[in-house]
């Protein structure tokens, strides 16, 4: 697995959000992105993480940031996980994971003691030209909107 490395181009894709709207990359040049991935809607972790970037979206426009969620479910249960929620950003969706996978964080991990293939929870900050800023692989839900806030020097 070769992982994402600032300086890389970012890889383009179009997904579909939770309304069935597409969503692409391409579409945000100019803009600084945040595109995090999640592996299920509405579990603890995901829904602690997803409020997380909710509660300081405010902030992260206000620096010109766009954040995106996207996770492996179809279009219906990220619209029940936004309405549920209240969260106000796009949700997107990549049940074929080709997305996941060509950010390398579809993968071997640890669970309970066994390895298994799934979704490694990680974000990565695109530049306005499309290039990787940061990429911050297998981060945990809670506190890590807060590390990234710090990072990027939003208060």
């Amino acid at each position: 697995m070769t992982k994402l490395q600032p300086g890389d181009a970012a890889p383009d894709f179009t997904l579909t959000d939770a309304d069935g709207e597409e969503v692409s990359l391409k579409s945000l040049r100019g803009k600084r992105v945040i595109l995090y991935f999640y592996p299920a809607a509405m579990t603890p972790g995901c829904t602690k993480q997803a409020c997380d970037f909710r509660d300081n979206l405010g902030s992260l426009t206000a620096q010109g940031f766009v954040v995106l969620g996207v996770s492996k479910d179809k279009p219906a249960k990220l619209q029940q996980f936004r309405e549920r929620d209240g969260l106000t950003f796009p949700l997107l969706s990549d049940p074929a994971l080709e997305v996941h996978k060509a950010y390398e964080v579809y993968g071997e991990k640890q669970n309970y003691g066994k390895t298994i293939m799934s979704v490694i929870r990680s974000t990565f900050v695109i530049d306005a030209d499309g290039k990787i800023e940061k990429a911050l692989y297998n981060v945990k839900a809670t506190g890590h909107v807060a590390r990234l806030v710090k990072e990027l020097g939003i208060s």
